[in-house]
């Protein structure tokens, strides 16, 4: 049986789907001398998903520095805390690295913040947002992709809390996790689907959408 996929999700099927979250380990970086360790065992994993998190200005023309870089593999997360590190040479390796394939959504604008923080050359990213665009999906947020293409729900209550606390609360470093290791998830879907070409995309309406949803952030 065929999976379906819509090229628009309804925003407003969400709150029902089961939600999901990371259930691997999630260690937080907060020396140069973990980061130096983190990231080498990275670098020997075939893939990794990357997400970061900015605390909430809410003082218009005011936008603040990245403070979390979330790296995850199929059941591990790192937490590098920007905030407390800066770019330390071991995250630009990271970020410079030219082999592992490193999926996000939205990369250009992770990046750009991420360089603010320090200048590096862009190393293996995939952006899902270009991928999804490849077999007709339109929706470019990491919630409505998930609930598409998994029939589950991605929690964002945590988005706007503050990520520069002295130390991370037990949702916030769960609600990081799931969004970088769901992109791994999302792109292995997108490879196998067009492998298979084991789906069928229904086209939903703009208008149609638009009658049944309100507009969605993205974080």
């Amino acid at each position: 049986m065929k999976k379906i996929l819509f090229n628009r999700y309804d925003k407003k099927k969400i709150s029902t789907l089961p939600r999901i979250i990371f259930e691997g380990r999630i260690v937080v970086v907060l020396t140069e001398r973990e980061a130096q360790k983190a990231v080498d065992f990275l670098l020997t994993q075939p893939i990794l998903g990357i997400d970061t998190e900015t605390r909430p200005s809410f003082k218009k023309g005011r936008v603040n520095q990245v403070a979390l870089l979330q790296i995850a593999t199929h059941d591990i997360c790192f937490l590098f805390r920007l905030n407390q590190l800066g770019m330390t040479a071991a995250v630009k390796r990271l970020l410079e690295d030219t082999e592992v394939p490193k999926i996000g959504l939205s990369l250009h604008d992770d990046l750009m913040m991420l360089s603010r923080r320090g200048e590096f050359r862009r190393g293996n990213f995939i952006d899902l947002q270009d991928k999804v665009k490849e077999i007709g999906v339109e929706d470019m947020s990491l919630q409505k992709l998930f609930a598409n293409f998994f029939g589950m729900r991605i929690s964002k209550r945590d988005q706007l809390s503050n990520w520069e606390a002295d130390i991370l609360s037990d949702k916030q470093k769960i609600y990081a996790a799931t969004d970088a290791w769901t992109c791994i998830l999302l792109y292995e879907e997108l490879l196998r689907l067009e492998q298979t070409e084991d789906y069928e995309l229904i086209k939903v309406e703009t208008e149609d959408v638009q009658k049944n949803t309100v507009t969605e952030g993205e974080g």
